[in-house]
């Protein structure tokens, strides 16, 4: 791969990640590119990094990071090895496999550090109505970091479950492809459950085939920082994404979700909801970052989008940063809107509650379980569903909310 920066002019080169004499106006223009080092490194003013503490980002941004190991994968459908299973493929590639690169571009310098650095890829190929397959990324361990590159595609008209987990320490950059053919159907869930020490940046690339299906749902609960940016793009009319999320951030945490739905071509739908809940027992804050672009090109018409990010304050000391952004470029759309909102409990849920004879503390757990129980119930995996909810529960019960 070749860098796009070839050609641009001196006083572009500092707006290329928002800075700079010229100034980024629509996230269609934001700059893209293989190559690390056609990115500046970031200062932390940038409107891409301003809510990102780079200090805590183990040098993956700034190219202090060693990249002295590589993520542990492991690609399974229920408890066994998926190789062998009807309808998958699993494939260690080299990086001049032809295939890396379709889903997308890098768009910061974090994820073409990783796609410089990556030595091999893991691409599984989903075939017909493969059972559910579970590809676990691991850490490269205490003090350590890693760069990794992983692509699940599908051939057309499959139907396919897959679960992403992300556990284990140490740095990690990655970029995650996500390539659907023509008519097919992906339900995927990604869960970030990383150890406490755990830093975590990862890129999202997704490209929607004609009349093909995502239903995605992101679950952030672990790590001491994790910053994921996704970009949803369509590669044909009918593309229809729905992309979910569920983060609980406790003191110290910083967790940071980004995401970028390109619409550039006609009849095509993106539904975006996005569910956050922090707390904190301390002065150490826990901050959440929710940044929402969804932009609707010229060519394309009869679009239908919408995006809603909600946060939930449980406690003191802790920070919620939400931006959602709309761009239309044209008129002729089926329809769009975006919202958000921060807040603390509801009292009028509580008092409810409470004067049906529920204790505060249970009545408070069962605020937060319906609160993201829209989401969590949409995981059609019950095992997985169940674990998940667990989770919540054990990080509900370190203040007692």
């Amino acid at each position: 791969m070749t860098s796009d920066v070839a050609g641009l002019a001196p006083e572009l080169k500092g707006a290329k990640e928002g800075q700079g004499e010229v100034p980024i106006a629509s996230a269609g223009e934001r700059f893209q590119s293989f190559d690390v080092d056609a990115f500046e490194i970031p200062g932390g003013r940038e409107e891409n990094w301003r809510f990102t503490p780079l200090r805590r980002l183990k040098g993956l941004h700034d190219g202090t990071a060693a990249f002295d190991a590589k993520p542990a994968v492991s690609v399974t459908s229920g408890g066994r090895d998926a190789s062998g299973l009807d309808g998958v493929t699993v494939e260690t590639v080299a990086r001049d496999d032809a295939r890396l690169g379709e889903g997308g571009t890098p768009a910061d310098r974090v994820a073409a550090a990783a796609w410089s650095a990556f030595a091999e890829a893991t691409v599984v190929t989903l075939d017909g109505t493969p059972d559910p397959v579970t590809i676990t990324v691991e850490g490269p361990g205490v003090g350590a970091s890693a760069a990794g590159h992983l692509q699940v595609r599908t051939t057309p008209h499959t139907q396919a479950t897959v679960v992403v987990e992300h556990k284990g320490s140490g740095a990690l950059a990655d970029n995650t492809e996500i390539v659907l053919a023509d008519g097919s159907q992906l339900t995927l869930v990604v869960t970030e459950e990383w150890a406490d020490d755990a830093v975590h940046a990862g890129a999202e690339h997704y490209l929607i085939g004609r009349d093909a299906t995502l239903r995605a749902t992101a679950v952030q609960l672990g790590g001491d920082l994790v910053r994921v940016t996704s970009t949803v793009r369509y590669a044909g009319p009918g593309g229809d994404a729905e992309l979910l999320g569920v983060a609980f951030t406790d003191a110290g945490q910083h967790l940071e979700q980004r995401l970028l739905v390109d619409h550039a071509v006609a009849n095509c739908r993106s539904n975006v909801l996005y569910k956050n809940a922090l707390q904190s027992d301390s002065n150490d804050a826990a901050h959440v970052v929710w940044i929402g672009d969804v932009l609707i090109r010229a060519a394309a018409e009869n679009t239908e989008t919408f995006e809603f990010n909600r946060n939930l304050v449980l406690t003191e000391h802790a920070r919620a940063d939400s931006v959602p952004n709309l761009e239309i470029e044209t008129g002729e759309i089926a329809g769009a809107g975006h919202a958000s909102t921060t807040g603390r409990f509801d009292d009028e849920q509580l008092f409810y509650l409470r004067s049906r004879g529920i204790p505060e503390e249970q009545a408070r757990r069962l605020v937060v379980r319906g609160f993201f129980g829209e989401i969590l119930n949409k995981i059609t995996l019950p095992e997985l569903r169940e674990r998940l909810e667990a989770a919540v529960e054990a990080e509900l019960a370190i203040t007692g909310a």
